[in-house]
């Protein structure tokens, strides 16, 4: 059974940064993809970013270019390093995984993993 704990959230102001991090234990986690989901009050939960095992990465339109995902397999941790935010991501951020990935599933769609955080919250003041 995968544990996943994200950490790193907080309250910025537009035009921030944050880093956000995810420990994951208890299995192989880190084995199959990874990914950042978000979700804002009163919307659908939003993939933002992914990662595959061999650090193939896919990202939401919303936010290339200003966010970053990246992995440690040795530290069994999963990094997003968020820049130039807007009021716009704010919302609960959510650490995904999915030890036993396909290549065909759709990289930021929430169906495709079956291992969940708890989430942390990042709110983008403006």
């Amino acid at each position: 059974q995968v544990q996943l704990v994200e950490s790193g959230g907080g309250s910025v102001q537009a035009g921030g940064a944050l880093i956000l991090t995810c420990a994951a234990s208890g299995g192989t986690g880190s084995s199959g993809s990874m990914a950042w989901f978000r979700q804002a009050p009163g919307k659908q939960r939003e993939g933002v970013a992914s990662i595959t095992r061999i650090d193939s990465t896919t990202y939401a339109d919303s936010v290339k270019g200003r966010f970053t995902i990246s992995r440690d397999n040795g530290k069994n941790t999963l990094y997003l390093q968020m820049t130039s935010l807007k009021p716009d991501d704010t919302a609960m951020y959510y650490c995904a995984a999915n030890p036993n990935w396909r290549d065909y599933w759709d990289p930021l769609g929430a169906g495709s993993y079956n291992y969940w955080g708890q989430g942390t919250q990042v709110t983008v003041s403006s």
